[in-house]
């Protein structure tokens, strides 16, 4: 059915009694390394398949989020490379702009020093020793997980080579005029004094107040409300909506703005919704997205009210307030002048906050670099409208298509020191030079160099080709892009798939970066809420490693993982992940001492036992519907049905049907002990991906080859037998049905009945052994008196109960079982006959109860059933 990558041999050892996930994965991990099994080969004829790590900030440190997607990756390559493909998983780490500066800038604030003390180069210098010490942790963190990527690949976002790639992309972008400079409203945070994007931005319902106040005085007076009452210092006109009656006769009049010595003109405009608060709003072009829109269309001055601090530069009263502060006093001297008509406290609200310092974000008008989009976006829509790129599952698609078809222009320059400086240069006639890397920069007096960086999605947007040595026409870009696939987060399609996707359409000449988006969910607790250290519920999965090792981590995550869809998990899932995988490592010791080989070739179906047939069957089956699953995405469910596979069909009925065989020894046993080891040797390949610690020990243990990691991925080798499928389904209804009557009447399960089989003429009749061994049934001998008969897949096993179970006891328990299923029975039926409660009742309340008779009817047959079965003296 397979080919070990090696010469198969007798197992080389024995197992430990008891698997130990720490004793095991570290030096195992590093073996892996060391032969170079993850590494790629740009010079291969194998056919290539690509995927890029997200890169994680060089500031950060595996999370559970990390975990997730990192194993659905590493399951991914790792199938990959047992099919023989030329594997790259390609990885690295981000830069981190905002988050790596505040890093470095408070341990300056340790030693009582800014960065503006050290200037800017030395700054830098003093950033790049950081990560030197103690950045990158997160590399050390991925080997515990076991990320089989290219290690010697590794990229950072600030090296030379991808430097090189932003420069060159930046001058490309600017001379072909979708780069510019302008004045717009953006996010900007006043701790980190710096323009953030979208993605940075964290909203939360925060408590503020709502106040309307009066603009305007008799006639021409007009209510507006707001939250933010400080910006009413910046305001230049009031906006009502064109059809809106109430204020026809106010549209192009100037009326009086409050605590001012300026008057404003109110405006019409079709932005505003008349149903909302009064239908009249004050007009901010400085601080509003919305108002500087209106602004424009207005032709507005756009008065800047507040420094990069937040703190009012308004001459009078109010000047050098923080915004906070103004906020109150503004709304006090408001309340002074009669001009409050209401307040509300609190109002919640949503707020944005930036995401690193958790300060509350401040629409600014502001200088920036821009990307103009609209070409960009729409090669990024069109290249999934016809088909090039698809995205799984195909109902995000809708999701992308809503963001690409209506991007604004991307500000893409940042107030920071770190990170990839903006190569534009500025000279004292006000000369605009944009550099390229080849390029020399202009010098002289008066010539400076802009001090702004760019956005960190700008590089990681660059990944998946800057990584393979892009501008350079290399054999590793040649070779390995387009990436096979992205696996991603749904909650960063709009930002770095976008960009990626613009990115790789523009610099490769309309060849997309990927030819599959693959975007799964967020991982929550175990009762589906985010987690948080707020919560009290964040979980770092490191803790979980040490306690339960990585592969049950990892078959955990895997298990949940259903495409888009977000993931619950709990460490008693992890806890039970860890079972899995000491059941897999028990039953193959049980295996190895009990003839399971690798060795010769399989034998014929006509020396096998209906029980080998049967398992052999499901095996196939099982590599059809995983490949399947793989082909489609589907991590939870694969993991599902390597579960139920090895764990059901493999230990809890093959290995126990075939006890008795292999204690009798014999050809048969011979036969038999071949077919378990095909059956585990498959078996572990398959589960390899997913779970490749206990997997690859036991793999290299039972067939002596000499990894897992390389391989071949099993076949569906096309051998299927419904015949034994059918005949081992009816052993597995003797054995289930007996059991549960055993279980009914109280019998401990290592307890030994005298029994009479009645098999002959039946398919289970070879099974007679295997089924005595499953059930504790020993032979009747003298004296047997069946006092129990079970009729059973169209056999009969008499029992004999006597002195095992108190009868009359029984009968009596059952009879009080039997009476409250046939009073549960009777109210069903009343209800469901009453012709008026039918018609009054809701749908799911009559389900409810159809589903009560049903469940009280099938107790009652069993009741009955159990009954009859019992001893009648």
């Amino acid at each position: 059915m397979t080919e070990n990558s090696s010469q198969p041999t007798a197992p080389t050892s024995e197992l430990p009694t008891q698997y130990a996930p720490a004793d095991v994965e570290g030096a195992l991990y590093e073996r892996w390394v060391e032969r170079g099994y993850f590494e790629a080969d740009a010079k291969s004829d194998k056919p290539p398949f690509t995927v890029v790590i997200p890169p994680p900030n060089v500031t950060g440190s595996l999370h559970l989020g990390h975990a997730f997607e990192h194993t659905l990756i590493d399951a991914l390559t790792r199938r990959k490379r047992m099919q023989g493909y030329e594997t790259l998983w390609q990885p690295g780490m981000d830069h981190a702009g905002i988050a790596t500066q505040n890093v470095v800038e408070r341990e300056l604030a340790k030693e009582g020093k800014s960065r503006h003390d050290l200037g800017r180069e030395a700054f830098i210098e003093r950033v790049w020793q950081w990560k030197g010490e103690s950045g990158g942790q997160i590399s050390g963190q991925m080997r515990r997980l076991g990320d089989g990527v290219a290690w010697s690949r590794e990229r950072f976002t600030m090296d030379e080579g991808l430097s090189q790639a932003v420069q060159t992309i930046f001058k490309r972008l600017y001379d072909d005029e979708l780069i510019y400079r302008a004045e717009r409203i953006i996010n900007w945070c006043p701790r980190c004094l710096t323009a953030i994007s979208d993605i940075e931005v964290e909203y939360q319902d925060d408590d503020g107040e709502l106040v309307s106040m009066t603009y305007g005085d008799g006639e021409d007076t007009i209510v507006v409300a707001t939250t933010r009452a400080e910006t009413m210092l910046g305001d230049t006109a009031v906006a009502v909506h064109p059809d809106d009656e109430r204020y026809r006769h106010l549209i192009g009049r100037q009326i009086k703005l409050p605590l001012t010595d300026r008057s404003i003109p109110v405006v019409a405009d079709a932005h505003v919704d008349p149903e909302f608060g009064t239908g009249a709003v004050k007009v901010t072009p400085a601080h509003d997205p919305n108002d500087f829109e209106i602004g424009q269309r207005h032709d507005l001055p756009s008065l800047a009210v507040m420094n990069e601090r937040a703190v009012i530069t308004v001459p009078g009263p109010f000047e050098g307030l923080d915004r906070l502060e103004a906020r109150s006093a503004i709304v006090a001297a408001l309340r002074a002048e009669g001009r409050i008509v209401a307040e509300k406290r609190p109002y919640t609200h949503s707020v944005g906050h930036c995401s690193r310092c958790k300060t509350t974000i401040e629409p600014r008008l502001s200088l920036q670099w821009w990307v103009k989009v609209a070409p960009l976006a729409k090669a990024a829509g069109d290249a999934v409208r016809d088909g090039r790129v698809k995205i799984h599952p195909q109902e995000m698609e809708k999701r992308y298509f809503d963001w690409v078809d209506n991007l604004h222009d991307w500000c893409i320059s940042r107030q920071l020191w770190w990170g990839h400086r903006i190569p534009v240069w500025y000279g004292p006639a006000g000369e605009v030079v944009c550099v390229g890397p080849d390029e020399e920069p202009p010098t002289g007096e008066g010539w400076h160099q802009e001090t702004d960086v760019l956005d960190t999605w700008f590089s990681s947007g660059l990944w998946p080709f800057s990584t393979l040595g892009w501008p350079e026409q290399t054999e590793s870009l040649a070779k390995f892009y387009p990436n096979s696939v992205l696996v991603t987060g749904y909650d960063i399609l709009f930002f770095w798939v976008a960009r990626m996707m613009m990115f790789g359409l523009y610099a490769m000449d309309g060849t997309p970066p990927f030819h599959t988006i693959a975007l799964h969910g967020m991982v929550r607790d175990q009762f589906g809420k985010k987690m948080s250290k707020s919560f009290g519920n964040a979980v770092n999965p490191l803790d979980w490693m040490d306690k339960y090792g990585s592969d049950a981590l990892r078959f955990t995550l895997a298990r949940g993982a259903n495409p888009g869809v977000d993931v619950p998990i709990g460490e008693d899932w992890v806890q039970g992940s860890r079972n899995f995988a000491n059941k897999i490592w028990n039953a193959t010791r049980f295996a190895l001492m009990n003839g399971a080989t690798v060795e010769g070739p399989l034998p014929s179906p006509e020396e096998m036992s209906s029980t080998d047939r049967w398992i052999l069957s499901r095996l196939n089956k099982t590599v059809a519907e995983v490949d399947a699953f793989y082909e489609d995405y589907q991590f939870a469910k694969l993991s599902e049905s390597l579960f139920h596979f090895a764990w059901d069909e493999v230990f809890d009925w093959y290995v126990e049907l075939s006890k008795t065989t292999f204690f009798a020894g014999g050809e048969q046993a011979r036969v038999s002990g071949r077919v378990l080891g095909e059956v585990l040797d498959v078996m572990l390949r398959l589960l390899h991906p997913v779970v490749p610690f206990v997997t690859d020990t036991l793999w290299t243990t039972l067939t002596g080859g000499e990894s897992l990691v390389i391989a071949d991925w099993p076949a569906d080798s096309g051998f299927r037998d419904e015949a034994a499928e059918r005949e081992i389904a009816l052993v597995q209804q003797v054995v289930t049905e007996v059991r549960r009557f055993r279980s009914d009447q109280g019998l401990q399960p290592g307890q030994k009945v005298p029994a009479r089989l009645s098999l002959d003429g039946t398919a289970l009749a070879p099974h007679e052994a295997a089924i005595r061994q499953l059930l504790r049934l020993q032979p009747e001998g003298e004296g047997f008196h069946a006092t129990a008969s079970l009729p059973v897949a169209g056999a009969t096993v008499a029992l004999d109960l006597s002195g095992t179970i108190d009868v009359a006891a029984e009968r009596k328990r059952l009879t009080k079982d039997l009476g409250a299923a046939e009073k549960e029975v009777a109210q069903a039926n009343a209800k469901l006959g009453n012709e008026a409660f039918l018609a009054k009742a809701p749908d799911q309340v009559v389900d409810k109860i159809r589903t009560r008779l049903s469940t009280a009817e099938a107790e009652i047959a069993r009741i009955t059933g159990q009954l009859a079965a019992l001893p009648q003296s």
